[in-house]
């Protein structure tokens, strides 16, 4: 299964719901909070990524805020491997 990475920040209602998705669906993914962790704010800056959450999917574009579409894609990347 891909490796699944969600970057959020405190109070942030697109982090909850791409969380409460991938949670919904058995998907397991680690949660790196950039309110905890400033120092990779600049390295997502630089990826382009304006707006969290920050979703990087081994096998897939990382992309940012809440994209069911494309966590949807990774739903059924998972039922077919």
């Amino acid at each position: 299964m891909a490796d699944i990475t969600v970057y959020t920040k405190n109070n942030c209602v697109q982090c909850k719901m791409t969380k409460k998705f991938l949670t919904s669906m058995n998907i397991d993914f680690k949660e790196i909070n950039i309110d905890e962790h400033p120092e990779l704010i600049a390295q997502l800056k630089a990826e382009g990524h304006r707006q969290t959450p920050v979703v990087k999917i081994s096998g897939f574009d990382s992309f940012s805020g809440f994209r069911p579409d494309a966590l949807k894609k990774v739903v059924a990347a998972k039922a077919a491997a």
